[in-house]
């Protein structure tokens, strides 16, 4: 909230947490730079802590106020991660780690002056860029947040959203399959899981709010179908369980029915919402994709893994209309670029057959976002038409039309390197 982007709004977001997520996960899949690993598993790690309902509902913040200090009558902004430099040094003492106080403190730039109001946010600014702590102040780092976690904790949002969970699941899903983390892809699963059991009507209409006093409430939004479209998608590509591509072509015909405007976008209220004055439409990207803009890009990824050109032809309406705004302010709509790619260079289909976790790992080990993985139980559709699912084998076609198969990962390499793919 400052000039020098030291001082946080210390309120943690879930959503804000899912999408820093993924982008560091991509720039780790891109660079190979273990700093940005780092970053995702401990974003990844504070939400499955923190933010977790034990049946795999995530919780949607955590306050920025807290109480200085237990006897404390009132909650101050930030009190629970700030720090002087004599409560590192007790901390660490009290740890009979003395000796990692000095270096606990350069690292952060934890001074007696302060750099909020008369304390000190731990902070890297010094050394833009150098994540990757030394042993000893990796190991000064874990006694420290132990020390922390006997402060009273900022209140808790309880409340599980519909699109923030989709977010997260997304991402957790697509961070699973790159790092090969089962428990990843278990909580990932979780997630998803939640949503169908407890925020869905028997009806099928999806809800946009649950919390445990109150069950779930208010029909979901536009932007709630389009983020659980991509979830079911990611966790389809994650599992290899059909079940979630039928979910996602659910969520998606029922954003198609209750949200479409034919102009070209996604309406935020739902046809069988109150009526409103003025019916907002959800466009624009901010601090959460839009509705308008993750619909453009599930409906591409779903017309790539079922064959239904419907799909495409409704996102690539969307990017029709919105063509101009996107050549003028391209900054606004970054998730709607997504689309662009996937609509300018065409999906990747890659199928891999049988058990082949080799062959897996070679598509999932880098950053690839116009390509399509199924595997696993067949789905039905054009990618599975005569192939044999236990062949073992794994193909890389484009529109439906496939290269010779790959029994090796360095042909299915060369297939996913070749012109095109």
């Amino acid at each position: 909230v400052d000039e020098r982007w030291l001082v946080p709004h210390f309120e943690k977001m879930l959503y804000d947490n899912a999408l820093l997520a993924r982008t560091y996960l991509h720039a780790w899949q891109v660079t190979g730079a273990t700093r940005f690993l780092g970053v995702l598993t401990e974003t990844v790690e504070y939400v499955l802590g923190t933010l977790s309902h034990p049946d795999g509902g995530r919780y949607s913040a955590e306050d920025a106020d807290s109480l200085p200090s237990p006897d404390a009558d009132h909650g101050e902004e930030g009190a629970f991660y700030v720090w002087t430099p004599d409560e590192v040094r007790d901390a660490l003492v009290a740890a009979d780690r003395p000796e990692l106080a000095e270096a606990a403190l350069e690292w952060w730039g934890i001074t007696a002056g302060g750099n909020f109001e008369g304390r000190s946010i731990p902070s890297r600014l010094a050394h833009r860029g150098l994540l990757e702590r030394p042993d000893d102040v990796e190991e000064a780092r874990r006694l420290l947040l132990a020390a922390r976690g006997t402060r009273p904790r900022p209140g808790l949002d309880d409340k599980v959203l519909t699109e923030w969970n989709a977010l997260f699941a997304a991402a957790l899903a697509e961070a699973a399959r790159a790092t090969g983390s089962t428990r990843w892809l278990d909580e990932a699963v979780a997630t998803g899981e939640f949503l169908l059991a407890h925020l869905r009507r028997p009806d099928g209409r999806w809800l946009r709010s649950w919390q445990a006093d109150a069950g779930a409430r208010h029909l979901a939004y536009g932007a709630d179908h389009g983020a659980l479209v991509d979830a079911f998608v990611s966790l389809y590509e994650a599992t290899g369980d059909p079940r979630w591509l039928d979910e996602a072509v659910a969520t998606a015909s029922a954003l198609v029915e209750l949200f479409w405007d034919p102009a070209g976008a996604v309406w935020t209220t739902g046809t069988d919402a109150e009526a409103l004055v003025t019916r907002p439409k959800d466009v624009g990207d901010n601090a959460t994709p839009s509705a308008t803009s993750h619909a453009a890009v599930g409906l591409l990824r779903l017309e790539a893994h079922t064959g239904t050109t419907r799909w495409g032809d409704l996102a690539r309406s969307v990017l029709r209309a919105h063509a101009p705004l996107l050549e003028r302010h391209p900054t606004g709509f970054g998730h709607l670029l997504w689309a662009v790619e996937l609509a300018a260079t065409g999906a990747t289909e890659v199928v891999v057959t049988g058990d082949r976790p080799d062959l897996l790992a070679v598509v999932n080990g880098a950053y690839r976002p116009t390509t399509v993985l199924a595997w696993g139980a067949p789905a039905g559709g054009p990618l599975w038409e005569g192939r044999d699912p236990d062949g073992g084998l794994a193909y890389v076609c484009r529109d439906f039309v496939c290269a010779a198969p790959a029994s090796t990962p360095a042909e299915l390499a060369d297939a996913l390197a070749a012109p095109g793919a």
